[in-house]
């Protein structure tokens, strides 16, 4: 009997020691789960704080700043991109581009001679030291203008093109609505603050983008250093003012400016792997900032994104029927090569291509526009110009006759083949 009330006793004590360590190992437990919940809520953070550093892969100094790709206008990263700030002598862009746009016109040739006004000659800040009176040659004054921002000579090529400094800044003005520019207004040919003379890092990239198809101004914004003969003997040693230019492999262009009012102010371009880009910055407090601005923006944009040609200028798009050329089937293909720019994490890039021609009739020269091309893709569309590459002849009376006859042999029509 005692036995049994032992062994009954201890059966009592047995099930607390079982219990409590049963809750012993559910609290361990509890902890380890709460350790790993702790652990996966800071990876969790840890990941987002490396996204967050992610989407701002660089830190930019100067208050507003771009980078445009040239042939899509494509902008790879902007901050207060639209903000108007003065320009200074990233006026001279736009100055650059209209004496440019004046040569391919024939209006103007780089060895006319331009005769320097004393209101040119007067020009304060950055200058070559003309002469009023005295004589140069466009060339002389346009590399005056790319290499040491000079604003004698960017006045005296206003004077030339417009007749007064007025004329041509309404001519500027008006080319900068004509490419889109919604927050410039110039006030003068040079960029010497003005109330009233503004820019914004957007529409000086449209600008540059816009200068820089004519190539041959790169052969001058990409000058270091040079020397410029005056009319009476004597030179003058230009220094390109964007040092960049010496320091930064590949850089070719484009220009600098400052005033106190504008602070340091740059517009940078150079090509790397078949794509140009622009770079802008404005209102940098120092020139240090100004340039390494520029230097990181171009290094981030090359690093990050690429160019992709989807349909070549080379390729045959289609065949058009012209019922009056003396050649009935004439090929039609891309003025340009149709391109956009990509993240480089991007493949598979999905588009579809859309072609729709004009009525048109010979003759027709190499080059003449017969149609449009529409790219779509995800990110949106664009149109490129179609053309033929070959002179198309028209055909007399009685050749038009025999092709005729010819299409109702052989039953064609005015059929489109894409």
């Amino acid at each position: 009997m005692k036995r049994l009330i032992l062994i009954f006793i201890l059966m009592f004590l047995v099930v607390p020691i079982i219990n409590a360590e049963e809750i012993l190992e559910n609290s361990q437990d509890e902890t380890k789960s709460e350790e790993t919940v702790n652990q996966d809520e800071l990876n969790s953070e840890s990941e987002e704080s490396v996204k967050e550093e992610e989407k701002t892969l660089i830190t930019l100094k100067s208050p507003s700043a771009i980078i445009m790709e040239t042939s899509t206008k494509k902008i790879l990263l902007e901050k207060a991109s639209h903000e108007r700030l003065a320009p200074a002598s990233m006026t001279k862009i736009m100055t650059m581009l209209l004496i440019m746009e004046e040569i391919e016109r024939g209006n103007l040739s780089l060895d006319d001679d331009v005769l320097i006004s004393a209101h040119a000659a007067g020009m304060g800040g950055s200058q070559v030291y003309l002469e009023a009176n005295s004589h140069a040659s466009v060339k002389d004054l346009l590399t005056s203008i790319g290499v040491a921002s000079a604003n004698d000579a960017a006045v005296a090529m206003a004077e030339k093109i417009g007749g007064t400094e007025e004329n041509f800044v309404n001519m500027m003005n008006k080319r900068a609505k004509e490419l889109g520019c919604k927050d410039t207004n110039f006030k003068n040919a040079h960029g010497l603050d003005e109330e009233g003379h503004y820019s914004s890092s957007y529409d000086m990239a449209l600008m540059a983008t816009e200068l820089v198809k004519h190539e041959s101004i790169l052969d001058i914004t990409s000058t270091y250093e040079t020397t410029l003969t005056h009319q009476n003997g004597k030179s003058s040693w230009l220094v390109n003012t964007n040092s960049l230019i010496r320091f930064y492999s590949g850089l070719d262009g484009l220009k600098t400016g400052f005033t106190d009012s504008a602070g340091y102010c740059l517009t940078g371009t150079m090509k790397r792997n078949d794509m140009r880009l622009i770079t802008v910055v404005m209102n940098a407090s120092v020139k240090e900032d100004r340039n390494t601005d520029t230097i990181n923006m171009m290094e981030y944009a090359f690093s990050m994104f690429y160019k992709d040609t989807l349909v070549s200028k080379d390729t045959v798009i289609g065949e058009m029927f012209i019922d009056n050329s003396k050649k009935r089937k004439v090929k039609y293909y891309l003025e340009e090569d149709a391109t956009i720019v990509l993240d480089k994490n991007t493949s598979n890039v999905k588009f579809k291509i859309d072609a729709e021609l004009d009525n048109v009739k010979a003759p027709l020269k190499a080059g003449d526009v017969v149609g449009t091309l529409t790219l779509v893709y995800d990110e949106g569309e664009k149109d490129y110009n179609l053309i033929v590459k070959e002179e198309v002849h028209e055909a007399g009376y009685f050749g038009r006759m025999l092709n005729y006859l010819r299409d109702i042999v052989s039953g064609n029509v005015n059929v489109i083949n894409f």
